[in-house]
Protein backbone atom coordinates (compact mmCIF):
# COMPACT_ATOMS: atom_id res chain seq x y z
CA UNK A 1 0.00 0.00 0.00
CA UNK A 2 1.38 3.42 -1.00
CA UNK A 3 -1.18 5.52 0.86
CA UNK A 4 -0.42 7.59 3.93
CA UNK A 5 -2.43 6.75 7.05
CA UNK A 6 -2.78 9.61 9.55
CA UNK A 7 -4.93 11.02 12.32
CA UNK A 8 -7.70 13.29 11.05
CA UNK A 9 -7.03 17.01 11.18
CA UNK A 10 -10.07 19.24 11.78
CA UNK A 11 -9.25 21.19 8.61
CA UNK A 12 -9.59 17.97 6.57
CA UNK A 13 -13.00 16.97 7.93
CA UNK A 14 -15.07 18.15 4.95
CA UNK A 15 -13.03 16.20 2.44
CA UNK A 16 -12.82 13.19 4.75
CA UNK A 17 -16.57 13.14 5.36
CA UNK A 18 -17.31 13.81 1.71
CA UNK A 19 -15.33 10.68 0.85
CA UNK A 20 -17.46 8.75 3.33
CA UNK A 21 -20.67 10.05 1.72
CA UNK A 22 -19.38 9.07 -1.71
CA UNK A 23 -18.60 5.54 -0.55
CA UNK A 24 -22.16 5.19 0.76
CA UNK A 25 -23.76 6.11 -2.54
CA UNK A 26 -22.85 9.76 -3.05
CA UNK A 27 -26.16 11.23 -1.87
CA UNK A 28 -25.34 14.22 0.35
CA UNK A 29 -26.78 14.18 3.84
CA UNK A 30 -29.03 16.95 5.05
CA UNK A 31 -27.22 19.96 6.52
CA UNK A 32 -28.68 19.08 9.94
CA UNK A 33 -27.32 15.53 9.92
CA UNK A 34 -23.96 16.58 8.53
CA UNK A 35 -23.62 19.24 11.24
CA UNK A 36 -24.42 16.68 13.95
CA UNK A 37 -21.75 14.24 12.79
CA UNK A 38 -19.24 17.06 12.41
CA UNK A 39 -19.81 17.98 16.05
CA UNK A 40 -19.65 14.37 17.25
CA UNK A 41 -16.52 13.39 15.32
CA UNK A 42 -13.55 12.81 17.62
CA UNK A 43 -10.68 13.93 15.42
CA UNK A 44 -7.90 12.45 17.52
CA UNK A 45 -9.62 9.04 17.32
CA UNK A 46 -10.29 9.21 13.57
CA UNK A 47 -8.05 8.09 10.71
CA UNK A 48 -7.78 9.04 7.07
CA UNK A 49 -5.91 7.21 4.31
CA UNK A 50 -4.45 9.62 1.78
CA UNK A 51 -3.07 9.04 -1.69
CA UNK A 52 -1.22 12.28 -2.27
CA UNK A 53 -3.79 15.03 -1.70
CA UNK A 54 -6.78 12.70 -2.09
CA UNK A 55 -8.56 11.06 0.84
CA UNK A 56 -9.15 7.40 -0.11
CA UNK A 57 -10.13 5.86 3.24
CA UNK A 58 -11.89 6.85 6.46
CA UNK A 59 -12.37 5.33 9.90
CA UNK A 60 -13.42 6.77 13.26
CA UNK A 61 -13.87 5.62 16.83
CA UNK A 62 -16.28 7.23 19.27
CA UNK A 63 -15.67 7.13 23.02
CA UNK A 64 -18.44 4.96 24.45
CA UNK A 65 -19.39 3.05 27.56
CA UNK A 66 -21.51 -0.03 26.81
CA UNK A 67 -23.52 -2.04 29.32
CA UNK A 68 -22.48 -5.66 29.85
CA UNK A 69 -24.30 -8.44 31.77
CA UNK A 70 -24.38 -7.44 35.41
CA UNK A 71 -25.03 -3.78 34.63
CA UNK A 72 -21.48 -2.42 34.47
CA UNK A 73 -20.67 0.21 31.84
CA UNK A 74 -17.43 -0.75 30.06
CA UNK A 75 -15.20 1.47 27.96
CA UNK A 76 -15.64 0.66 24.28
CA UNK A 77 -14.48 2.21 21.05
CA UNK A 78 -17.45 2.78 18.74
CA UNK A 79 -15.94 2.07 15.33
CA UNK A 80 -17.67 4.19 12.73
CA UNK A 81 -17.47 6.05 9.41
CA UNK A 82 -15.42 3.31 7.74
CA UNK A 83 -15.01 3.57 3.98
CA UNK A 84 -12.56 2.94 1.16
CA UNK A 85 -12.66 4.73 -2.19
CA UNK A 86 -13.77 2.41 -5.01
CA UNK A 87 -10.55 3.23 -6.86
CA UNK A 88 -8.48 1.86 -3.95
CA UNK A 89 -10.20 -1.38 -3.11
CA UNK A 90 -8.17 -4.57 -2.67
CA UNK A 91 -5.03 -2.60 -1.95
CA UNK A 92 -4.91 -3.18 1.80
CA UNK A 93 -6.40 0.17 2.82
CA UNK A 94 -9.13 -1.29 5.04
CA UNK A 95 -6.77 -3.82 6.64
CA UNK A 96 -4.25 -1.07 7.41
CA UNK A 97 -6.92 1.09 9.03
CA UNK A 98 -8.27 -1.82 11.09
CA UNK A 99 -4.74 -2.74 12.17
CA UNK A 100 -3.90 0.81 13.25
CA UNK A 101 -7.26 1.31 14.91
CA UNK A 102 -7.11 -1.82 17.07
CA UNK A 103 -3.54 -1.00 18.10
CA UNK A 104 -4.75 2.46 19.11
CA UNK A 105 -7.75 1.11 21.03
CA UNK A 106 -5.47 -1.21 22.95
CA UNK A 107 -3.15 1.68 23.79
CA UNK A 108 -6.15 3.65 25.10
CA UNK A 109 -6.91 0.82 27.53
CA UNK A 110 -10.37 0.10 26.10
CA UNK A 111 -11.20 -3.63 26.26
CA UNK A 112 -13.95 -3.60 23.62
CA UNK A 113 -14.46 -2.33 20.11
CA UNK A 114 -18.01 -2.25 18.74
CA UNK A 115 -19.58 -1.37 15.41
CA UNK A 116 -22.64 -1.69 13.21
CA UNK A 117 -21.90 -2.99 9.75
CA UNK A 118 -23.16 -1.81 6.38
CA UNK A 119 -22.40 -5.36 5.20
CA UNK A 120 -22.12 -8.08 7.88
CA UNK A 121 -19.53 -10.09 5.93
CA UNK A 122 -16.84 -7.40 6.19
CA UNK A 123 -15.67 -7.42 9.79
CA UNK A 124 -15.48 -11.06 10.85
CA UNK A 125 -11.97 -11.35 9.51
CA UNK A 126 -10.91 -8.60 11.92
CA UNK A 127 -12.36 -10.46 14.91
CA UNK A 128 -15.79 -8.84 15.21
CA UNK A 129 -18.70 -11.13 16.11
CA UNK A 130 -22.42 -10.34 15.86
CA UNK A 131 -23.48 -9.95 19.50
CA UNK A 132 -26.94 -8.37 19.28
CA UNK A 133 -29.92 -8.35 16.98
CA UNK A 134 -32.64 -5.81 16.41
CA UNK A 135 -36.26 -6.61 15.72
CA UNK A 136 -38.12 -5.04 12.83
CA UNK A 137 -41.90 -5.32 12.70
CA UNK A 138 -45.00 -3.85 11.11
CA UNK A 139 -48.14 -4.34 13.20
CA UNK A 140 -51.55 -4.32 11.54
CA UNK A 141 -53.34 -2.26 14.18
CA UNK A 142 -56.64 -2.60 12.35
CA UNK A 143 -56.61 -6.33 13.19
CA UNK A 144 -54.40 -6.61 16.28
CA UNK A 145 -55.54 -5.67 19.77
CA UNK A 146 -53.61 -5.04 22.98
CA UNK A 147 -54.21 -6.51 26.41
CA UNK A 148 -52.69 -4.10 28.91
CA UNK A 149 -51.71 -4.72 32.54
CA UNK A 150 -53.34 -3.31 35.66
CA UNK A 151 -52.42 0.31 36.29
CA UNK A 152 -52.23 1.32 32.64
CA UNK A 153 -55.18 3.69 33.03
CA UNK A 154 -53.36 5.51 35.84
CA UNK A 155 -50.69 6.71 33.39
CA UNK A 156 -51.29 10.13 31.88
CA UNK A 157 -50.03 10.91 28.38
CA UNK A 158 -49.25 14.32 26.93
CA UNK A 159 -48.14 15.30 23.44
CA UNK A 160 -45.18 17.64 23.68
CA UNK A 161 -42.61 19.31 21.48
CA UNK A 162 -39.87 16.74 21.05
CA UNK A 163 -36.96 19.17 21.00
CA UNK A 164 -38.07 21.36 23.91
CA UNK A 165 -35.18 21.36 26.41
CA UNK A 166 -37.29 20.19 29.34
CA UNK A 167 -38.76 17.36 27.24
CA UNK A 168 -35.35 16.30 25.96
CA UNK A 169 -33.96 16.26 29.52
CA UNK A 170 -36.90 14.24 30.83
CA UNK A 171 -36.50 11.64 28.06
CA UNK A 172 -32.75 11.43 28.64
CA UNK A 173 -33.34 10.86 32.36
CA UNK A 174 -35.61 7.90 31.59
CA UNK A 175 -33.10 6.53 29.09
CA UNK A 176 -30.22 6.86 31.58
CA UNK A 177 -32.12 4.85 34.20
CA UNK A 178 -32.62 2.03 31.71
CA UNK A 179 -29.04 1.82 30.40
CA UNK A 180 -27.77 -0.48 33.20
CA UNK A 181 -30.69 -2.87 32.80
CA UNK A 182 -29.88 -4.24 29.34
CA UNK A 183 -26.53 -5.31 27.86
CA UNK A 184 -25.57 -3.52 24.66
CA UNK A 185 -27.06 -0.16 25.62
CA UNK A 186 -24.83 2.91 25.36
CA UNK A 187 -24.43 5.66 27.90
CA UNK A 188 -25.16 8.90 26.08
CA UNK A 189 -22.26 11.30 26.36
CA UNK A 190 -22.84 15.06 25.93
CA UNK A 191 -23.98 15.81 22.39
CA UNK A 192 -25.50 12.40 21.74
CA UNK A 193 -28.89 13.48 23.08
CA UNK A 194 -29.22 15.31 19.74
CA UNK A 195 -29.22 12.08 17.71
CA UNK A 196 -32.75 10.83 18.55
CA UNK A 197 -34.08 14.34 17.88
CA UNK A 198 -32.64 14.58 14.37
CA UNK A 199 -35.52 15.60 12.11
CA UNK A 200 -34.39 17.10 8.83
CA UNK A 201 -37.32 18.11 6.66
CA UNK A 202 -35.60 16.73 3.55
CA UNK A 203 -35.44 13.26 5.13
CA UNK A 204 -39.09 12.90 6.15
CA UNK A 205 -40.31 11.26 2.90
CA UNK A 206 -43.95 12.10 3.49
CA UNK A 207 -44.03 11.81 7.26
CA UNK A 208 -44.93 14.40 9.85
CA UNK A 209 -42.31 16.20 11.90
CA UNK A 210 -41.03 14.16 14.83
CA UNK A 211 -43.74 13.76 17.47
CA UNK A 212 -43.28 12.96 21.14
CA UNK A 213 -45.59 11.78 23.89
CA UNK A 214 -44.59 11.72 27.56
CA UNK A 215 -46.02 9.25 30.07
CA UNK A 216 -46.48 10.58 33.61
CA UNK A 217 -47.56 9.14 36.90
CA UNK A 218 -47.96 11.31 39.99
CA UNK A 219 -46.22 14.14 38.17
CA UNK A 220 -43.12 12.07 37.29
CA UNK A 221 -42.12 11.24 33.71
CA UNK A 222 -42.03 7.45 33.53
CA UNK A 223 -41.73 6.94 29.79
CA UNK A 224 -41.79 8.44 26.33
CA UNK A 225 -42.31 7.59 22.69
CA UNK A 226 -41.01 9.47 19.66
CA UNK A 227 -42.45 8.74 16.27
CA UNK A 228 -43.48 10.01 12.84
CA UNK A 229 -46.96 9.86 11.36
CA UNK A 230 -47.12 8.99 7.67
CA UNK A 231 -50.64 9.67 6.33
CA UNK A 232 -52.01 7.57 3.50
CA UNK A 233 -55.42 6.96 1.93
CA UNK A 234 -57.01 4.64 -0.60
CA UNK A 235 -60.54 4.17 -1.89
CA UNK A 236 -61.54 2.44 1.36
CA UNK A 237 -60.33 5.30 3.55
CA UNK A 238 -57.35 6.17 5.73
CA UNK A 239 -54.43 3.75 6.17
CA UNK A 240 -51.68 5.81 7.70
CA UNK A 241 -48.54 4.40 9.34
CA UNK A 242 -46.90 5.31 12.64
CA UNK A 243 -43.13 4.99 12.26
CA UNK A 244 -41.64 4.49 15.69
CA UNK A 245 -38.24 5.98 16.42
CA UNK A 246 -37.92 5.05 20.09
CA UNK A 247 -40.00 4.10 23.10
CA UNK A 248 -38.74 3.69 26.66
CA UNK A 249 -40.62 3.21 29.92
CA UNK A 250 -39.74 2.53 33.54
CA UNK A 251 -42.53 0.05 34.32
CA UNK A 252 -45.04 -2.23 32.53
CA UNK A 253 -48.02 0.10 32.92
CA UNK A 254 -46.23 3.10 31.39
CA UNK A 255 -44.88 0.86 28.62
CA UNK A 256 -48.34 -0.46 27.79
CA UNK A 257 -49.89 3.01 27.90
CA UNK A 258 -47.42 4.24 25.28
CA UNK A 259 -48.06 1.29 22.99
CA UNK A 260 -51.81 1.73 23.36
CA UNK A 261 -51.38 5.35 22.33
CA UNK A 262 -49.55 4.32 19.17
CA UNK A 263 -52.25 1.77 18.31
CA UNK A 264 -55.07 4.28 18.83
CA UNK A 265 -53.88 7.22 16.70
CA UNK A 266 -56.65 8.24 14.33
CA UNK A 267 -56.47 7.56 10.59
CA UNK A 268 -53.69 4.96 10.95
CA UNK A 269 -53.71 1.20 10.53
CA UNK A 270 -50.04 0.23 11.04
CA UNK A 271 -47.24 0.73 13.50
CA UNK A 272 -43.82 0.15 11.97
CA UNK A 273 -40.61 -0.21 13.98
CA UNK A 274 -37.05 -0.69 12.76
CA UNK A 275 -35.04 -1.29 15.92
CA UNK A 276 -36.49 -2.96 19.00
CA UNK A 277 -35.10 -5.66 21.33
CA UNK A 278 -35.81 -9.18 20.12
CA UNK A 279 -37.53 -9.88 23.47
CA UNK A 280 -39.54 -6.64 23.43
CA UNK A 281 -42.57 -7.04 25.68
CA UNK A 282 -45.17 -5.76 23.18
CA UNK A 283 -45.04 -9.25 21.68
CA UNK A 284 -46.87 -10.47 24.80
CA UNK A 285 -49.46 -7.69 24.70
CA UNK A 286 -50.70 -8.22 21.13
CA UNK A 287 -53.59 -10.48 20.21
CA UNK A 288 -52.04 -11.89 17.03
CA UNK A 289 -48.29 -12.15 16.47
CA UNK A 290 -48.77 -13.40 12.92
CA UNK A 291 -50.05 -9.97 11.89
CA UNK A 292 -46.93 -8.24 13.18
CA UNK A 293 -44.57 -9.20 10.31
CA UNK A 294 -41.48 -9.56 12.50
CA UNK A 295 -37.90 -9.99 11.27
CA UNK A 296 -34.57 -9.90 13.14
CA UNK A 297 -31.42 -8.29 11.80
CA UNK A 298 -27.83 -8.12 12.98
CA UNK A 299 -27.00 -5.04 15.03
CA UNK A 300 -23.98 -4.62 17.32
CA UNK A 301 -20.75 -6.37 16.32
CA UNK A 302 -18.32 -6.82 19.23
CA UNK A 303 -14.55 -7.27 19.19
CA UNK A 304 -12.61 -8.19 22.34
CA UNK A 305 -9.50 -6.01 22.28
CA UNK A 306 -8.39 -7.30 25.69
CA UNK A 307 -9.87 -10.73 26.41
CA UNK A 308 -9.05 -10.74 30.10
CA UNK A 309 -10.37 -7.25 30.87
CA UNK A 310 -13.49 -7.74 28.74
CA UNK A 311 -14.54 -11.00 30.41
CA UNK A 312 -13.72 -9.68 33.89
CA UNK A 313 -15.95 -6.64 33.37
CA UNK A 314 -19.20 -8.62 33.29
CA UNK A 315 -20.89 -11.02 35.68
CA UNK A 316 -22.23 -14.53 35.01
CA UNK A 317 -25.70 -15.73 35.89
CA UNK A 318 -24.37 -19.14 36.96
CA UNK A 319 -20.90 -20.01 38.30
CA UNK A 320 -18.28 -20.58 35.61
CA UNK A 321 -14.75 -21.97 35.88
CA UNK A 322 -13.49 -22.61 32.40
CA UNK A 323 -10.28 -22.38 30.39
CA UNK A 324 -10.68 -20.95 26.90
CA UNK A 325 -8.18 -21.56 24.12
CA UNK A 326 -8.56 -18.34 22.13
CA UNK A 327 -7.44 -17.94 18.52
CA UNK A 328 -6.80 -14.36 17.44
CA UNK A 329 -4.42 -13.98 14.51
CA UNK A 330 -5.21 -10.28 13.98
CA UNK A 331 -4.51 -9.30 17.61
CA UNK A 332 -2.01 -11.93 18.73
CA UNK A 333 -1.78 -10.53 22.26
CA UNK A 334 -5.11 -12.29 22.88
CA UNK A 335 -3.91 -15.69 21.62
CA UNK A 336 -3.65 -18.54 24.08
CA UNK A 337 -5.36 -19.92 27.17
CA UNK A 338 -7.44 -17.86 29.56
CA UNK A 339 -9.03 -19.11 32.78
CA UNK A 340 -12.35 -17.44 33.49
CA UNK A 341 -13.79 -17.80 36.97
CA UNK A 342 -16.96 -15.92 37.78
CA UNK A 343 -20.49 -15.78 39.10
CA UNK A 344 -23.24 -13.22 39.70
CA UNK A 345 -20.98 -11.15 41.97
CA UNK A 346 -17.92 -10.76 39.73
CA UNK A 347 -15.24 -12.49 37.72
CA UNK A 348 -11.54 -12.87 37.08
CA UNK A 349 -9.90 -13.83 33.82
CA UNK A 350 -6.16 -14.41 33.51
CA UNK A 351 -3.69 -16.32 31.40
CA UNK A 352 -3.09 -19.91 32.42
CA UNK A 353 -1.03 -22.93 31.48
CA UNK A 354 -3.86 -25.31 32.40
CA UNK A 355 -5.45 -27.56 29.82
CA UNK A 356 -8.15 -25.91 27.72
CA UNK A 357 -11.83 -26.78 28.21
CA UNK A 358 -13.23 -24.90 25.19
CA UNK A 359 -11.53 -23.72 21.99
CA UNK A 360 -12.89 -20.83 19.94
CA UNK A 361 -11.97 -17.73 17.99
CA UNK A 362 -12.01 -14.24 19.44
CA UNK A 363 -14.78 -13.49 16.96
CA UNK A 364 -17.07 -16.08 18.51
CA UNK A 365 -16.12 -15.05 22.04
CA UNK A 366 -17.13 -11.50 21.08
CA UNK A 367 -20.46 -12.76 19.74
CA UNK A 368 -21.19 -14.48 23.06
CA UNK A 369 -19.84 -11.87 25.45
CA UNK A 370 -23.08 -9.84 25.87
CA UNK A 371 -25.16 -12.93 26.56
CA UNK A 372 -27.36 -12.93 23.49
CA UNK A 373 -25.56 -15.62 21.47
CA UNK A 374 -25.25 -19.08 22.99
CA UNK A 375 -21.87 -20.80 23.04
CA UNK A 376 -23.78 -24.05 22.54
CA UNK A 377 -25.38 -22.67 19.40
CA UNK A 378 -21.98 -21.66 18.07
CA UNK A 379 -20.69 -25.15 18.89
CA UNK A 380 -23.57 -26.69 16.94
CA UNK A 381 -22.36 -24.68 13.95
CA UNK A 382 -18.82 -26.03 14.40
CA UNK A 383 -17.44 -22.66 15.50
CA UNK A 384 -16.74 -23.64 19.14
CA UNK A 385 -15.12 -26.91 20.26
CA UNK A 386 -15.72 -28.53 23.63
CA UNK A 387 -12.51 -30.12 24.92
CA UNK A 388 -13.76 -31.11 28.39
CA UNK A 389 -17.11 -32.81 28.67
CA UNK A 390 -19.68 -30.61 30.39
CA UNK A 391 -17.67 -27.40 30.03
CA UNK A 392 -19.78 -26.10 27.14
CA UNK A 393 -23.11 -26.48 28.95
CA UNK A 394 -21.80 -24.78 32.09
CA UNK A 395 -20.26 -21.89 30.14
CA UNK A 396 -23.37 -21.43 28.00
CA UNK A 397 -25.60 -21.08 31.05
CA UNK A 398 -23.17 -18.72 32.77
CA UNK A 399 -22.72 -16.46 29.74
CA UNK A 400 -26.44 -16.04 29.04
CA UNK A 401 -28.21 -12.76 29.80
CA UNK A 402 -31.64 -12.66 31.45
CA UNK A 403 -32.69 -10.03 28.88
CA UNK A 404 -31.64 -9.87 25.26
CA UNK A 405 -28.78 -7.47 24.58
CA UNK A 406 -29.76 -4.56 22.38
CA UNK A 407 -28.22 -1.50 20.76
CA UNK A 408 -30.83 1.29 20.94
CA UNK A 409 -29.39 3.48 18.19
CA UNK A 410 -26.69 3.46 15.58
CA UNK A 411 -23.52 5.48 15.37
Amino acid sequence: MTTDLRVLRPADWDEWYGRLELAFGGVPESPEERALWRDLTEHDRSLGAWDGDECVGTAGAFTFRVTVPGGAAVQAAGVTMVSVAPTHRRRGVLTAMMRRQLDDIRSWGEPLAVLTASEPAIYGRFGYGIATQQLRATIDTSRVRLTVPEGTDDVRLRLVKADAPEVRDACEAVYARLVPTRPGMLERRPGWERLPLLDAEDDRKGTSPLQCVLARRDGEVVGYARYFNKPDWDAAGPKGTIELRDLEALDPAAYAALWRHLFDIDLTSRVRMYNRPVDDAWQHLVSDNRRCDMAPRDSLHVRLVDVGAALEARTYQAPVDVVFEVADAFCPWNEGRWRLTGDAKGASCARTGDAADIALSVRDLGAACLGGVSLSSLAAAGRVRELRRGALADASVGFASVVAPWLPHGF
